[in-house]
């Protein structure tokens, strides 16, 4: 699976986990093509997921939050207003924007951006034509 694939599979989706087990897709072994057993860095397919990884979460259509369990989670832009509408129903830290920003000493490091700050107008404005049980329903049964 390459770039385009992986975002073709996150926009279907809607919402998916970045490698994490939970009670969506796993966006690793989508890229993998199996599942992954231990972690995916160890996995014969590691620099090839990573190199996906970064081309799905540079793109302006994708949120990196912590929404299921917790875990790294990515968002297609066609849910946002959803996410939006619904927003009341997550804990704050869930739905931050997790940006990784690389340091001049070579590290990453993790910066959040609360919501609304990342919410285009455009997701704001038709969040608001949406109602909490289209919202969730949006989401998905994990929601």
């Amino acid at each position: 699976m390459d770039g385009a694939a992986a975002l073709a599979f996150v926009r279907e989706h809607g919402v998916v986990l970045v490698s994490a087990e939970g009670p969506v897709p796993r966006l690793t072994e989508a890229i993998a093509g199996e599942p992954i057993k231990g972690s995916w860095w160890g996995h014969p397919k590691g620099k090839r997921i990573f190199g996906v990884l970064q081309q799905v979460t540079a793109s302006p259509d994708i949120l990196s939050c912590r929404l299921v369990d917790g875990k790294v989670t990515l968002v297609h832009r066609r849910l946002w207003p959803a996410l939006a509408a619904a927003a009341s129903r997550f804990p704050p830290a869930r739905i931050c924007k997790v940006e990784q920003e690389h340091t001049a000493a070579g590290h990453h490091e993790n910066r959040e951006v609360p919501f609304p700050d990342w919410l285009p107008p455009d997701a704001a404005a038709e969040a608001r034509t949406i109602g909490m049980a289209q919202a969730l329903a949006m989401l998905g049964p994990w929601a």
